[in-house]
């Protein structure tokens, strides 16, 4: 069986950079080895082939680039494909490392084929990322000794090493960084029933038994986010265990994600709210984001990077020219009625919606 990787923090006294700080509880419901994840099909089979051909070769890994929005297992992956390979891992986060200095230490310290993960890479200041490209492709750093005119440059050379990044946005990432990486690999959405069965695993290491029914409920509650569906599972063990006799039905469910606030369909309140200030206040829309911000009182920051991705996933909602608008489903979901816009035959809109004043 593959060993676990040994997450080996960087004491280094002159390091800036802290290992990524994770739960217990988050730690315990990861998966540890490749054959464990659920999900994520296709990748795994493309990542246990370069590491299967890596090890026969007794060659190091290529370096490998993991994308796709928050929660989908990219720090998994960074935890199992270490434990495939048997060799140590050093987590870090990309916000943390303000200057090439920082990162000095974790690669001189680098043993032969060993892992280096950093979250967040897009993150990396434009002056580490020209640091890097050397290290990924020749394994080697060049240090500046010394100023003005008695400066020299001394060339380093590195283990060979395997560095894994995870970015929620490739976009981000310059054209020379994102080519050194050997393997690109972008997460998807999980199903309901991958989900669900990821639920009932995880309550099994919560050690709080659980219907399937009710599994599949969260799944189906959990925006296709195994981070959520862990989340949600927590809670509704606590609700399960205070409420109830510590067994999760679906009656436990509903009453623990009702009392969350979170509807059939996996939103909160405050996504409820952005949906009827825009089908009630705005008519449905089209209005831009900084109108619907100022009415809920938020920062159209939050808005645009917590609210609408998933509204827009959700066919919710839809990005115009023009502003934000409301799609029938939406208006659906909120209950609010809809009619036929004489005007525009096959069209929809509110009952009280007035033209537009074009003067």
């Amino acid at each position: 069986m593959a060993r676990e990787p040994i997450i080996k923090p960087n004491t280094s006294a002159n390091s800036n950079p802290k290992p990524l700080e994770e739960s217990p509880d988050e730690v315990n419901l990861r998966p540890r080895c490749m054959e464990d994840i659920i999900g994520q099909k296709e990748v795994v089979k493309r990542l246990r082939i370069a590491i299967n051909a890596a090890k026969q070769r007794g060659e190091v890994l290529g370096h490998i680039l993991l994308d796709g929005p928050p929660g989908l297992g990219k720090t998994t992956f960074a935890t199992c494909i270490p434990a495939e390979l048997g060799v140590h891992v050093d987590f870090l986060s990309g916000p943390a490392i303000k200057a090439p200095k920082d990162l000095l230490p974790c690669l001189t310290n680098l043993r032969a084929q060993q892992v280096l993960f950093i979250d967040e890479i897009h993150r990396l200041p434009t002056v580490v990322e020209e640091f890097l490209y050397t290290a990924m492709e020749d394994f080697r750093i060049d240090l500046t000794l010394g100023e003005g005119l008695n400066s020299r440059t001394h060339n380093f050379r590195l283990k060979p090493f395997t560095l894994i990044g995870a970015t929620t946005r490739a976009g981000m990432l310059s054209t020379p960084l994102r080519d050194r990486f050997l393997i690109k690999e972008h997460l998807r959405f999980y199903s309901d029933e991958e989900l669900a069965q990821i639920v009932k695993i995880n309550a099994r290491k919560l050690d709080v038994t659980i219907d399937s029914a009710a599994a599949l409920e969260i799944a189906q509650r959990s925006r296709s986010t195994p981070r959520i569906a862990n989340n949600r599972l927590r809670w509704i063990r606590d609700f399960a265990q205070s409420k109830a006799s510590g067994h999760i039905t679906c009656q436990v469910v509903s009453g623990a994600l009702e009392m969350a606030e979170i509807d059939s369909l996996g939103l909160d309140h405050q996504d409820r709210e952005y949906l009827r200030v825009l089908t009630t206040v705005f008519g449905g829309g089209p209005v831009g984001i900084d109108a619907i911000a100022a009415t809920l009182s938020l920062s159209s920051d939050t808005l645009a990077d917590e609210v609408e991705p998933y509204l827009l996933r959700s066919e919710m909602i839809t990005r115009t020219p023009r502003g934000r608008k409301a799609s029938a489903k939406a208006f659906h979901h909120m209950n609010v009625p809809l009619v036929n816009d004489k005007n525009n035959p096959g069209q929809m809109s509110l009952p009280f919606s007035t033209p537009l004043d074009n003067s």
